[in-house]
């Protein structure tokens, strides 16, 4: 077994702003509130997935960031909600809170999830504040905040097959010939400095996963 870990900065969205506004129309002078409340934030959300064999996309993206949700608008229109951000991980990762030390979440099986930053709620607008003894509401509120968290991804998993032998011998190029796995090849040693994984297709239902250990 050997491990595979990284650390990402997740930042959800922010909740979109409430809007004040009251109707205003030619017949209709004194109309009521008519603002809409925020769209939600997106999260950020981490799931297994099948078919994902190694942790190389978070390696080169180190700020995951979800989209704010839009501020409401007069005529009670409400703002969009924010997409959620998905990050696809392979099954076995761990998530470790990197700044308490914690274990979030242990993805060890397909298709599991975990909300690694949840997105800001969106806010009310003054439509919300109408009551019979206020019927001319200007209270409206902000967007909720967004949480932000440093999270390690540890990656667990248990090769079939390890290729062991000198550096620059070759272990990468055969990876990268029996499998669909792209390791950095180059004409120098020590090229390879992290563990690259490959599954091997031997026939249509039975796969191998082969690691290339650095060395």
């Amino acid at each position: 077994m050997f491990v595979d870990r990284v650390t990402v900065d997740v930042e959800a969205g922010r909740g979109g702003d409430g809007c004040m506004s009251f109707r205003r129309e030619k017949y209709v002078p004194r109309g009521g509130p008519d603002g809409g409340d925020g769209g939600d934030g997106g999260s950020v959300i981490v799931v297994a997935t099948p078919g994902v064999d190694s942790l190389a996309e978070l390696i080169h993206r180190k700020h995951w960031k979800a989209k704010a949700g839009a501020h409401g608008q007069g005529s009670k229109c409400h703002g969009r909600g924010a997409e959620d951000l998905v990050i696809r991980v392979p099954p076995g990762t761990v998530l470790i809170d990197a700044e308490g030390g914690f274990v979030l979440k242990d993805l060890n099986e397909p298709g599991a999830q975990v909300y690694a930053a949840r997105g800001g709620a969106g806010g009310k607008g003054n439509t919300r504040f109408k009551s019979s003894t206020n019927q001319a509401p200007r209270e409206h509120t902000a967007g909720g905040a967004p949480e932000r968290r440093r999270i390690t991804f540890e990656l667990k998993v248990i090769a079939d097959v390890g290729l062991l032998g000198k550096p620059n011998a070759g272990k990468s190029t055969l990876l990268s010939r029996v499998s669909r796995a792209r390791p950095e090849i180059a004409d120098y040693p020590f090229t390879t400095k992290i563990p690259n994984l490959g599954i091997v297709q031997i026939d249509i239902d039975r796969t191998l996963v082969m690691a290339d250990i650095p060395g």
